[in-house]
């Protein structure tokens, strides 16, 4: 099988599909592949790297779409790689489909096949190649929250963690998944005050147990949020229905109670946003205000990050791109493997996850 690993052309992506390894454990297997030039630079990866482990380096997308059976990518195809994927081509990558009905119908009039990063399943029902970008993107969450928390960023100007005589910021974060509780852990570390809130009761026992006594794990339900963002500095948005697009948590109504200069980082946007007012935005312009409220949306945060997170996401996709290249179809890759079942959203054309349906009234 050829399989072609492009340059990501969204902006301020500088992460790459495959590492050199998986090049060289491709090749190894007898594929051959095929990478476009400076396609891992962002990542400190070099087009050496990628030759000396045997892979065929060209100049354009066009190439790299026009010779592959298999496209592996970071992220989700961009309109003008729509334009190049053919009917029977495999496009494995994250495509988030539910978050925008252009991309799902886009993709669908290819006639192509997508296989989805975020609901692959592994046989203990884990997101294996979500929890990597999720934990890249909980702990810059807080990161860039104690930024945009800064008075020249248009926060509250608190610094995060306090200092002797000044107490620390206050931190929500909605969701106690991998964003969530990574996105806890950092804050933690800084010293802030947390209220980590989810609906799954096991999930908060656990976390009570392994968290430090800044962390505050609380059920989840309407009057316990809103209680929390009027005592909150910076909230986390950190909620996830695989496949789906993310329920509104916080309504617009809800930024009444918030104290200006308070900041939302809403890591759900990449499914549509768990806040009312959120819309994407891009690392060159990463924030926008509603009701002095500080809204910081970025749809690829882990991007910014890109040699962490080429060798995080990368460390987890090559075992299933070694199985779809392996296989006489993604059909029967699927057969072989629910892994890979679960993760086929578009099969030649036809829309077959239900969660992307339901979002638009789509049938599969």
């Amino acid at each position: 099988m050829i399989v072609g690993v492009p340059r990501e052309s969204k902006r301020d992506e500088y992460r790459v599909a495959m590492l050199p390894v998986g090049v060289e454990e491709l090749v190894r297997r007898g594929h051959r592949v095929v990478v476009q030039r400076t396609a891992g630079s962002g990542s400190g990866l070099f087009d050496d790297d990628y030759a000396a482990c045997g892979a065929t380096l060209v100049d354009s997308a066009d190439e790299v779409f026009g010779q592959a059976d298999l496209i592996v990518k970071v992220k989700e195809p961009q309109p003008p790689e729509l334009a190049l994927i053919r009917p029977q081509q495999v496009v494995f990558t994250y495509f988030h489909f539910a978050a925008s009905r252009d991309l799902t119908e886009g993709f669908l009039a290819t006639g192509a096949t997508a296989v989805a990063y975020e609901t692959l399943r592994d046989d203990r029902g884990r997101l294996p190649l979500l929890i990597p970008m999720s934990e890249v993107a909980g702990r810059m969450s807080i990161q860039e929250g104690a930024k945009y928390l800064e008075k020249p960023q248009m926060g509250r100007g608190i610094l995060l963690g306090g200092v002797p005589g000044v107490a620390p910021a206050n931190v929500l974060v909605l969701g106690a998944g991998a964003v969530g509780a990574n996105a806890a852990k950092v804050a933690a570390g800084f010293g802030a005050n947390i209220a980590l809130l989810d609906t799954n009761l096991e999930r908060l026992r656990y976390l009570d147990d392994v968290t430090p006594p800044n962390i505050d794990c609380l059920f989840s339900d309407r009057h316990t949020i809103r209680e929390r963002l009027g005592w909150a500095d910076l909230v986390i948005g950190s909620v996830l229905i695989p496949g789906a697009r993310a329920p509104h948590l916080v309504e617009r109504g809800d930024l009444s109670l918030m104290k200006p200069g308070a900041v939302i980082i809403d890591v759900a946007i990449d499914q549509g946003g768990c806040v009312a007012t959120s819309r994407p935005t891009t690392h060159a312009e990463p924030t926008f205000v509603v009701d002095d409220v500080v809204h910081y949306c970025v749809t690829n945060m882990p991007g910014a990050v890109g040699r962490t997170s080429t060798y995080a996401l990368c460390n987890a996709t090559l075992p299933y791109v070694l199985q779809l290249a392996g296989a006489a179809s993604v059909t029967a890759a699927a057969e072989q493997s629910a892994a890979i079942r679960s993760a086929v959203n578009v099969l030649d054309g036809r829309l077959v996850c239900q969660a992307v349906a339901d979002a638009f009234g789509m049938r599969v």
